[in-house]
């Protein structure tokens, strides 16, 4: 890659302020094309009214983030989406289209917000997110001498 179309190493990470025990992030900017990401846009918006419509919205902030990297180069194509929330699990789905309803992603956002941890087989998954699972992250916990923190 030539040097001068190389990101620096050193640039801000992007981070999302999280104003709710809960986030579902949706990708809204492509990677394949350098610009912004209309299904993303379009499932963000759904996604949110979805939300709150079925009274999660206290419990979850919809927010659009940048690249997950997790899709493949499909301009109008598949959307990732990931749920993260302090000391749980991270989960990322693939291929989930704007157009294709969205009652597993609400369902989902239901089993997820009733565990402690956030951690589940993949088999409890709503049917279409069982096979669009792209990773299940464990909670982050940093090991020192003087023990674990989570």
């Amino acid at each position: 890659m030539e040097m001068s179309k190389r990101r620096p190493v050193a640039t801000p990470c992007y981070s999302v302020a999280q104003s709710a025990p809960h986030q579902i992030l949706v990708c809204k900017a492509c990677k394949h094309t350098g610009s912004n990401c209309e299904p993303g846009f379009a499932l963000l918006k759904k996604l949110r009214e979805a939300i709150a419509a079925a009274g999660l919205a206290e419990d979850f902030e919809v927010s659009g983030t940048a690249c997950l990297a997790g899709c493949v180069p499909d301009h109008g194509g598949p959307c990732v989406v990931g749920w993260r929330a302090t000391a749980k699990a991270t989960w990322l789905f693939g291929d989930i289209y704007p157009a294709q309803p969205i009652d597993d992603l609400v369902e989902f956002s239901r089993l997820y917000a009733a565990l402690d941890d956030g951690w589940m087989s993949g088999r409890d998954c709503p049917p279409r997110l069982c096979d669009n699972t792209l990773a299940r992250i464990p909670a982050a916990m940093i090991v020192t001498r003087e023990g674990s923190v989570q």
